[in-house]
């Protein structure tokens, strides 16, 4: 029950792993790549932006015996002057190549090169892409796979990476102010990093920042469920109170019939089947503010409350309708776009454990990575409310469902559904009572991990002068890309607060070597 945020990942991924490893992926937008060439200020031609360096990281940096690996880079000067910033950014839990817009003024990242004279990079997260320190993803490798070494791996390289530009073997921090930038897991890990080893990055940018571990995350809906269309929300509401209706009766004939009339009634375990219904809600996440209105989303909605030409009013049509217009979605055009050829068993069961998606532990496979994360230290399992809250998702998921799945994955390690340490997770590196100077949080009013940010609904944590929280009408991340502030007037005043922070505790700087 865990959320992807690009729509065309989605597609690709979904043809690997059931879709329910994959929703706490909420890796970053992409930006485009530019097609020209980069030159320095003083015209200097400079190497392609796809160039890959590599920087000698330590496998544990509990146990330096244990030797480096490689860990691989990007970075890009152009418009780097003699005293401006270094900007640091990991895209997270994802393969890092074709996230090299990140260098350029295509992104905030850029943007604050551009104003502040800086230069830009991006790193690999260890265990995803091609940053292994290991050749293989088995739990033994994970072992050091962990919040703790990946604040490591970024304070490691600050203080000993020699960067490839000229004169990038002076530039580590006390010599050059250092700005970590992240989004999502990379956002929270921003946050983490400055109040676990203070004094390396000067300032910070945390979009979208998950700071606050959880592991009955519910709320994830909650944005989605108030500001989807309202007559498409109530009419999932009444499929998902009918479903949960007939599970708690044990109405196992009711419920055959309701899977049949979407087309999956093979799918053996009814938790399954309603993991199966989320992934229409969670293809929210791909929405951004340049996304129209041919979105699978808005399909989805279009395909339940466009009857005859005829918009359905706010409460929508009725339960009759919602089920037969979901189910003929489902027929017609979603099932083909989750599972192709698959057939539905394949496509969404999950007690299978010998297919190979959880026996498969060859390096790039983002999806077992961050499991271990998940099931190890962050949690975030989507499912349904309380008990007295609206449904848009059926309460037969619970974090058990996610739980099992660890046991699914990781058999050596856990020999029953484990619980991640998020208490710990949030007392260690600080979560919503994170405290620490020139650090910048922005948010999205419709980004639907808002919960776990510091714009959280009941959180109320003030904005100050020192730690800015700014939130916007966006999505998720929408503020690290420069064209939605375009788009949005309200995500350029975040993008434009966010600079004038930046440029107010960079001429507070002074080197300390």
């Amino acid at each position: 029950m865990w959320a992807l945020t690009l729509l065309l990942l989605a597609v690709v991924a979904r043809a690997a792993f059931p879709n329910a490893i994959l929703r706490s992926m909420a890796v970053l937008p992409k930006p485009p790549v530019p097609e020209r060439s980069f030159t320095s200020p003083n015209g200097t031609a400079l190497p392609p932006i796809n160039t890959v360096y590599y920087f000698d990281q330590l496998i544990d940096h509990n146990n330096v015996d244990l030797g480096t690996f490689q860990q691989r880079y990007w970075m890009s000067w152009e418009f780097y002057e003699p005293g401006g910033p270094i900007i640091l950014l990991t895209p997270g839990e994802g393969d890092a190549d074709g996230f090299e817009g990140y260098l350029t003024n295509e992104t905030i990242n850029g943007l604050i090169a551009q104003q502040q004279k800086g230069a830009t990079i991006i790193i690999e997260h260890r265990f995803f892409g091609y940053s292994n320190p290991y050749d293989d993803l088995t739990s033994q490798s994970l072992a050091v796979l962990t919040i703790q070494q990946a604040i490591d791996d970024l304070v490691y390289f600050a203080t000993t990476a020699d960067l490839p530009m000229p004169g990038g073997d002076a530039v580590k921090p006390g010599q050059a102010p250092w700005i970590l930038v992240g989004g999502s897991y990379a956002g929270a890990l921003t946050s983490w990093t400055m109040v676990n080893k203070p004094g390396i990055f000067w300032a910070g940018y945390a979009s979208s920042a998950v700071v606050e571990t959880i592991t009955d995350f519910y709320a994830y809906f909650n944005p989605i469920r108030d500001y989807m269309p309202r007559n498409c929300s109530s009419d999932v509401e009444a499929v998902i109170a009918y479903l949960d209706g007939m599970y708690a009766v044990n109405d196992t004939a009711g419920i055959q019939t309701f899977k049949d009339a979407f087309g999956l009634g093979d799918v053996e375990h009814v938790d399954d089947f309603a993991d199966a219904l989320v992934n229409n809600l969670y293809d929210w996440q791909s929405l951004q503010p340049d996304v129209g209105p041919g979105a699978m989303f808005f399909e989805f909605c279009d395909a339940l409350e466009v009857k005859d030409g005829i918009n359905a009013g706010p409460g929508g049509w009725g339960l009759e309708n919602a089920i037969y217009a979901w189910g003929n979605f489902w027929n017609t055009t979603y099932y083909n776009f989750i599972c192709g050829d698959q057939d539905a068993e394949t496509c969404f069961g999950t007690y299978d454990t010998s297919q190979s998606y959880w026996t498969n532990v060859t390096v790039n496979n983002s999806g077992r990575s961050w499991a271990w994360m998940v099931c190890n230290q962050v949690g975030f399992y989507q499912d349904g409310p309380p008990y007295g809250q609206p449904a848009i998702v059926s309460r037969i998921l619970k974090p058990i469902y996610g739980e099992r799945l660890c046991v699914n994955y990781f058999p050596e390690a856990f020999a029953s559904p484990p619980k991640p340490t998020t208490s710990e997770t949030n007392m260690m590196y600080a979560g919503w009572n994170v405290d620490v100077d020139r650090l910048f949080f922005a948010t999205g009013l419709r980004d639907p991990w808002r919960d776990a940010t510091m714009s959280a609904d009941g959180l109320y944590r003030p904005s100050t002068l020192s730690m800015p929280i700014y939130e916007g009408d966006g999505f998720h991340c929408t503020d690290l890309i420069t064209a939605y502030g375009i788009d949005d007037p309200t995500i350029a005043a975040v993008q434009e607060a966010g600079l004038m922070y930046m440029a107010e505790w960079l001429a507070e700087w002074k080197p300390s070597t």
